[in-house]
């Protein structure tokens, strides 16, 4: 028998479904359509080779006469085409629900739905509905890929070391203390701005803050704002303030104290505090080091250890790309302090990930026993004296991977980025996730401050804020979306508070969001006040602790909005689906579900109060029953298939059912 083609099996599969169900009006609502991969919609986003994926499709009840997925297995590519099948539908709902099974295996499988309602048709992916077939777009699945759940379920808090706290003041930098090149150190005051003064580098100014610093606030970070997860910017040896210049990568920086201080600190996070337990991520700058390491050596040398800087014969000169020894190296950007690294050396990446005693794996290991890293630059690996490619970097990060989950399964990768990460996270073999300014910060800047991470104009309107959102999330694997490092701000950034002009009210707001919003949430030191800040180096001011008290309704709105997340699984691994989105009145709503509940999300991007009618029953929530808004405590009874909500201007609700 001579074989279908796809478009023809497509037609026979709908032509029968069709004769087997109602007639309807050849009109597909496109408002009642809905799948991803969360709970209630697909029985798992990490499936294993042996666990096939049950996927449901919603839609209007009494909409559809057919539902089909089509999906590509990477394994044979090819398309095949699954005709699924109706549930029997509850009374009370006002939806229908179709379902089928993707067969098992190791390959990578792309899908999406073809539903039909007589001769009307409508596709279905990612990105939403579509009157024709999309060509990109489409959900997938990636066997055998796993992102850490700690990473899922936590909140992480980001410390910049020197300006955080001063936990011991007898390791402090003081002015003049030490020379780099014709630079020397300046020492500051608590407080006082970052920005240099004249004959001062802004990387060589000073505050004292420390490691022990972090020891002695790990009860505000847990407790008062309750972050589970904390990351540090650089902390090993290095002569400037922001330790990317790393000299050392076996000692901690005597400034921010000693290994053992990194040792108490790594165990004191791991203890359970309100039955959770803590975590810890580290800086990994592996794409160059400083021109002070000691692999290099074109300031203070290390006795005993010759540099590639000060002969060709050094055992490190394959670490570095010289094209013309020794003062024509490849370095980062324009920094010619900063001497990329070359992985076309394997002595490089025994040292750097490929040895037991690597790098990256000594300190997964105890008594350091970190958690996860998380990867600076990592797209600009250098290899031969080249700029790596691309092809060439995915195979270094491959290598990477399978290193650190060989020694700890569930440490975290997170690569920094600032464009589509889909190449580095979708194959499920290099990175969990990354810095998440594409999906997340951008977006989020724009719709609520009307400024772009860079402080340039670029207002969204709600419309076109949503739209970004969508789009962007089809760019990653679930498991991937629900790990992506979701900030505010950043240390390479101005504050999301400057850029909203100093408006506390639109800090709440993006707080809201942040920690409502699939994602891991990623407090910047000092966002949970409304730190405000330029860009580098006023972004890194030192933490003002007058701010913590208990008047304090941003940092009180922090733990509230963190609790609230840890409470409901749906604000962590639940679907998301668009409720509304009023340009007029700048108000988006949004919804999280899973099996156990249904949460409308109302976040008010206007100056004043809002009344909003919130379409619950598009979370399948019927009449009469009672939903709760947490940040409010008022309770609202679903009456027609809504709830009306007022809310104030740059704030938000939570109705939990």
């Amino acid at each position: 028998m001579k074989a279908l083609s796809v478009a023809a099996l497509l037609f026979v599969l709908i032509t029968f479904s069709a004769a087997n169900a109602a007639t309807l009006d050849a009109n597909i609502e496109w408002d009642g359509l809905f799948h991803d991969q969360g709970p209630v919609f697909a029985n798992t986003s990490e499936p294993d080779a042996n666990t096939p994926l049950s996927v449901r499709f919603r839609a209007s009840k009494g909409d559809l006469t057919a539902a089909t997925v089509k999906y590509f297995d990477s394994a044979d590519r090819n398309f095949h085409l699954l005709p699924m099948k109706k549930e029997d539908e509850k009374t009370n709902s006002i939806f229908e629900y179709w379902h089928a099974t993707i067969p098992a295996g190791m390959s990578k499988k792309y899908y999406r739905f073809c539903l039909q309602d007589g001769n009307a048709t409508t596709w279905y992916n990612a990105r939403g509905a579509a009157k024709s077939e999309p060509s990109e777009g489409d959900f997938y699945i990636v066997p055998g890929f796993k992102t850490p759940d700690w990473l899922k379920n936590g909140v992480i808090y980001q410390i910049y070391p020197d300006r955080f706290y001063n936990g011991d003041t007898t390791n402090d930098i003081t002015t003049g203390k030490y020379k780099h090149g014709a630079i020397s150190t300046s020492q500051r005051q608590w407080g006082e701005s970052p920005l240099p003064k004249e004959g001062e580098d802004r990387s060589f100014t000073f505050y004292g803050g420390d490691l022990q610093g972090v020891i002695s606030k790990l009860s505000y970070i847990r407790s008062t704002v309750g972050a589970d997860i904390v990351y540090l910017n650089p902390i090993f040896k290095a002569p400037s303030n922001h330790k990317y210049d790393t000299s050392d990568y076996d000692i901690v920086d005597p400034a921010f104290g000693t290994n053992d201080t990194l040792v108490k600190l790594s165990s004191s996070l791991h203890n359970n505090l309100n039955g959770r337990r803590g975590y810890l991520i580290l800086d990994g700058v592996f794409n160059h080091t400083g021109d002070g390491h000691k692999w290099f050596a074109k300031y203070d040398a290390v006795p005993g250890v010759i540099g590639a800087f000060q002969s060709r014969q050094s055992p490190f000169s394959s670490y570095y790309n010289f094209k013309k020894w020794p003062n024509d190296y490849a370095h980062f950007m324009i920094y010619d302090s900063l001497p990329k690294l070359n992985f076309g050396s394997q002595a490089l990446k025994n040292a750097i990930y490929q040895s037991p005693n690597s790098v990256a794996l000594r300190y997964l290991k105890q008594p350091y026993n970190i958690d996860g890293w998380r990867l600076d630059a990592p797209k600009y690996a250098d290899a031969d004296g080249l700029d790596g490619s691309d092809n060439f970097n995915h195979v270094i990060w491959r290598q990477f991977r399978t290193a650190v989950k060989t020694v700890k399964p569930q440490a975290a990768i997170i690569g920094e980025n600032w464009e589509n990460a889909n190449s580095w996270t979708a194959a499920g073999d290099q990175w969990d996730s990354v810095t998440n300014f594409n999906a997340f910060t951008g977006p989020v800047s724009q719709w609520i401050t009307g400024k772009k991470c860079d402080d340039s104009k670029g207002a969204l309107t709600t419309s076109e804020f949503e739209r970004m959102l969508r789009l962007t999330r089809a760019d990653y694997p679930t498991n991937v979306q629900q790990v992506l490092s979701n900030h505010l701000s950043n240390h390479d950034i101005s504050r999301f508070a400057q850029r909203a002009d100093g408006d506390v009210w639109k800090t709440y707001l993006g707080l809201i969001f942040q920690m409502t919003y699939i994602g891991t949430p990623t407090i910047y030191y000092g966002d949970e006040y409304g730190m405000m800040g330029g860009g580098d180096p006023d972004c890194r001011r030192t933490f003002d602790w007058n701010k913590v008290n208990s008047d304090n309704k941003a940092i009180a709105l922090t733990h509230q909005l963190i609790s609230i997340r840890n409470k409901y699984p749906a604000l962590r691994t639940g679907s998301v689906i668009t409720l509304k989105k009023d340009d007029d009145n700048n108000v988006f709503v949004f919804g999280r579900l899973d099996k156990r509940n249904q949460i409308a999300v109302v976040v008010n991007n206007s100056s004043s109060d809002k009344t909003v009618e919130v379409p619950i029953r598009m979370l399948d929530v019927s009449d009469g029953a009672n939903v709760k808004d947490e940040i409010s405590g008022k309770t609202y009874q679903v009456q027609a298939g809504a709830v009306s909500v007022t809310v104030p201007g740059h704030y938000g609700a939570i109705l939990v059912h």
